[in-house]
């Protein structure tokens, strides 16, 4: 994620044990330094194999003559008045098709919780009519390896509790490298992580939903925000590739009632699907199925027609779905005055007309 040296040196963050123990075998070094390796990056999160002191200095050497942990802080930090923290990420031309580009992360600090929202790709092909991301397009994946240098190179890196994918980009649109960088949270040796700490959200693409679901024991979080497919089909051209129905079907022959949760978020839009006929319709669409739907405030973007909604029809729209079985939150706004909303600051870089707030970092 780093803009590399002339050599080019290659990254660590990222590689499973098996590759670990494949670079220990390159380089001539014992296969259970790939273990220390993994403690040192992802455990202790160094930045530089000098740190990894267990290491002989030889091997550190010979590591560092082709390698680097590939460990990036960010290149910018906007805070918010409530504590929220939007950081900036640099990719190179690895990551992204146009060259250089940029990725955001928010941490978002909440009592004794700590969340970290990811970004998965550069821009995204969704093109979702609420999303700045989405006016991008699509730049490029990210490796499992930039995935997770947005937990590692994190400030507040030690002090996370929860981690969301659901920042720039669609997770079922780069599974495999997502996934891979699931497995390195959850495993041990790795960051050793609860797979009940972590959400993924998606608009949800036949066959890669099914493998993230068999693959993967992440929660899962379903970017709905219509009560019908007409409805969704005007927001998320993605409807029209896969139905929601088709989805819901889906998921309903998966068991939910265990420690593994199912929710769907659904952005209540005035005049959109806010109505109590919304709800109606909403709630008969999931019936029976083992879930909960998070209410979400419009965060609005430049150039839309889309308005939000009040408080009041929040909790309305809420009260319907939770007495007719559906549990139902409204999630609090965070960071507003920080563009908390996805793909706002990364587009300010980019230079496409949204007013960047720099602040020290």
């Amino acid at each position: 994620m780093c803009e590399r040296n002339d050599d080019r040196k290659l990254t660590l963050i990222g590689l499973s044990l098996a590759e670990l123990q494949e670079v220990c075998r390159a380089e001539g070094l014992p296969s259970y330094a790939a273990k220390q390796m993994m403690d040192w990056l992802y455990v202790h999160r160094v930045v530089s194999i000098d740190e990894m002191t267990n290491l002989s200095k030889v091997a550190r050497e010979r590591l560092s003559a082709r390698y680097e942990t590939g460990i990036c802080p960010p290149v910018e930090a906007v805070r918010s008045t409530d504590g929220t923290v939007k950081y900036l990420f640099k990719v190179n031309e690895t990551a992204s098709r146009r060259g250089e580009g940029f990725v955001e992360a928010v941490y978002i600090p909440d009592g004794e919780r700590a969340t970290l929202c990811v970004s998965s790709q550069v821009g995204c092909k969704m093109h979702c009519a609420f999303c700045m991301t989405g006016r991008q397009g699509w730049n490029g994946n990210l490796s499992a390896g930039d995935i997770l240098n947005q937990v590692l190179a994190l400030p507040e890196s030690h002090s996370l509790t929860n981690i969301v994918v659901m920042g720039m980009g669609e997770p079922m649109d780069n599974l495999d490298e997502v996934l891979k960088a699931l497995s390195l949270m959850t495993s041990t040796p790795g960051m050793g992580w609860s797979p009940r700490r972590i959400t993924v959200s998606t608009v949800g693409i036949k066959g890669t939903l099914e493998r993230f679901i068999r693959e993967s024991e992440c929660h899962l979080a379903i970017s709905l925000h219509a009560p019908t497919p007409e409805v969704r089909s005007s927001l998320m051209p993605a409807e029209r590739m896969w139905s929601m129905s088709q989805m819901i079907e889906l998921l309903r022959s998966y068991d939910w009632s265990g420690q593994r949760r199912l929710s769907f978020e659904y952005i209540l839009f005035r005049g959109v699907n806010d109505a109590p006929s919304d709800a109606r319709r909403l709630a008969r669409a999931l019936e029976g199925l083992h879930c909960r739907v998070n209410l979400i405030r419009f965060h609005r973007i430049p150039d839309t027609d889309l308005d939000g909604v009040d408080e009041e029809a929040m909790i309305r729209f809420r009260d319907y779905l939770t007495q007719h079985g559906i549990i139902s939150t409204i999630r609090a706004s965070r960071g507003e005055d920080v563009m908390a909303a996805c793909g706002m600051l990364s587009t300010a870089r980019k230079g496409e007309g949204v007013k960047s707030q720099k602040v020290e970092k």
